[in-house]
């Protein structure tokens, strides 16, 4: 996948049909499957992150174009003015579209990718949903090992992957864990990696387990930490 940043608040890519179904998606469900393009988009934008450090924070303005040999997908941040009233996107050379707060902005994407909020510290989004489950990617194994030595999770289900290089922490919290210690854990896990929206059946699939249960715990007592 080629990235180019165009600047502060926007990155393009593009992907070949090639590399999306050697990614495990089919060629023409990106178009019809809007789960599986979700999924696609998320997995790419984890990658944009990763060599370009572009932290998905807020509302996105995505505009994807069909090419001929591949796609080309334009991601633009949106910030909130001042006053809170409005979103303003920047259209590169000082120019900026505003558009009010209570518009639907998905009015403006491309119909097969949607507007998703997605702020890695707002903890209360992931909290309303069904799922406690989380999918953590690290740069290296050094994160791994730091983290391990920092944070105890032999109560919570944790498990370690490898998957294009990455490594993943898959972390499934009992239903009952109390707001705070949940607030607690997932606060220091992101000081080391960030959320993935890599689900677990796909890195059962595509990935590589290292360790099945207690990872971290496992890890903490094979690893010492670098002096």
């Amino acid at each position: 996948m080629e990235i180019e940043r165009i600047n502060e608040h926007t990155v393009k890519f593009y992907i070949t049909y090639g590399d999306i179904e050697e990614r495990g998606f089919d060629r023409e469900e990106i178009w019809y499957n809007r789960e599986r393009s979700e999924e696609l988009f998320w997995e790419m934008m984890d990658e944009v992150h990763h060599q370009e450090e572009f932290a998905v924070e807020g509302p996105l303005w995505i505009q994807v174009q069909a090419m001929e040999k591949g796609i080309e997908v334009v991601v633009t941040k949106a910030q909130i003015s001042k006053d809170g009233q409005k979103f303003e996107l920047s259209l590169g050379e000082d120019k900026n579209l505003d558009l009010p707060v209570d518009d639907k902005i998905e009015s403006l994407l491309d119909q097969h990718f949607q507007t998703k909020d997605k702020d890695t510290s707002e903890l209360d989004t992931e909290l309303e949903s069904d799922s406690l489950q989380f999918m953590v990617r690290f740069r290296d194994f050094e994160d791994v090992i730091s983290l391990s030595h920092r944070i105890n999770l032999d109560d919570v289900q944790n498990s370690l992957f490898v998957f294009e290089n990455s490594y993943y922490l898959y972390i499934e919290f009992n239903e009952n864990i109390e707001e705070e210690s949940l607030d607690n854990i997932l606060s220091l896990v992101l000081e080391y990696g960030h959320e993935s929206q890599l689900t677990i059946h796909r890195m059962e699939e595509y990935g590589k387990k290292i360790v099945d249960t207690e990872a971290l715990a496992v890890i903490n007592k094979h690893f010492s930490l670098k002096s």
